[in-house]
């Protein structure tokens, strides 16, 4: 799987396709806010495409507007990393430079055999700034691996497709690419491929599998440290912890 086959499975309209070059000068003036940040720009970003522009005129769905947050559009970008790029903080900087929601395809170094990886995350209304969007919670990822993902990934390949999208607002549409993405980081914890189908469903869905995350992340940790321990009390106080973390990510499995 690459970034093109993924870009072909959105099966955006001709109406949509804008196809050109961001300079790096413009990602780096709107998303760079201290000097590592520019280097890791600079360094890191082989070439970003703005490769689509959703909207009304575009793709005949309405704009979307509340007091937390206006979606006039939705942004389809393309990410080439060099090799040695910091993907995750490269990712995070093309999210906060662009003032609309973004769908970003990224390549996550596949000179090292990174899976191309897609990348979104909700926007709102500044607190202390007005008229300027920011981000709202952190940024959803997901790495498609069709090989290793097996049936997982036809049934996300499909899924992904603009025509099973919600067409009630741009926000909607949005959220329901969000769910597609999430979905597939379900399926592989679960062994099912399946969209939330309610806004709850979706945020609960979320929710567990941020708390799987960290007590994954968490059990690795805490597995390296008693593998190094030498004092037995103090290997059985770290297994007895890595229980309860277990039991935590066990009832957070079964909440998706």
């Amino acid at each position: 799987m690459n970034t093109d086959e993924i870009l072909a499975a959105l099966d955006l309209p001709a109406s949509s396709r804008v196809d050109r070059r961001v300079p790096k000068t413009l990602l780096i003036a709107n998303g760079a806010p201290t000097a590592a940040d520019k280097r890791t720009i600079n360094d890191g970003v082989e070439e970003l495409l703005w490769v689509a522009a959703l909207k009304p005129s575009t793709v005949a769905v309405p704009e979307f507007r509340d007091n937390a947050r206006e979606y006039l559009e939705i942004a389809v970008l393309r990410l080439t990393l060099r090799p040695d790029a910091k993907a995750g903080r490269l990712v995070e900087l093309v999210h906060r430079a662009v003032p609309y929601p973004v769908l970003l395809v990224a390549d996550n170094g596949r000179a090292h055999g990174g899976a191309p990886l897609l990348a979104m995350a909700h926007k709102r209304w500044s607190q202390g700034e007005a008229g300027k969007m920011v981000l709202e919670g952190d940024v959803v990822t997901v790495e498609w691996d069709d090989v290793s993902d097996g049936p997982h990934g036809a049934a996300f390949r499909d899924a992904l497709t603009l025509g099973r999208q919600s067409r009630a607002s741009l926000y909607a549409l949005y959220q329901g690419w969000m769910d597609t993405v999430l979905a597939l980081e379900v399926a592989r914890r679960t062994g099912v491929f399946e969209l939330p189908g309610s806004t709850e469903r979706s945020a609960a869905r979320r929710a567990a599998l941020q708390e799987c995350a960290r007590c994954e992340a968490e059990s690795a940790r805490l597995r390296a440290a008693a593998a190094k321990e030498k004092q037995i009390p103090r290997q059985v106080e770290l297994n007895l912890t890595l229980k309860r973390v277990e039991a935590a990510r066990a009832a957070a499995l079964a909440r998706l």
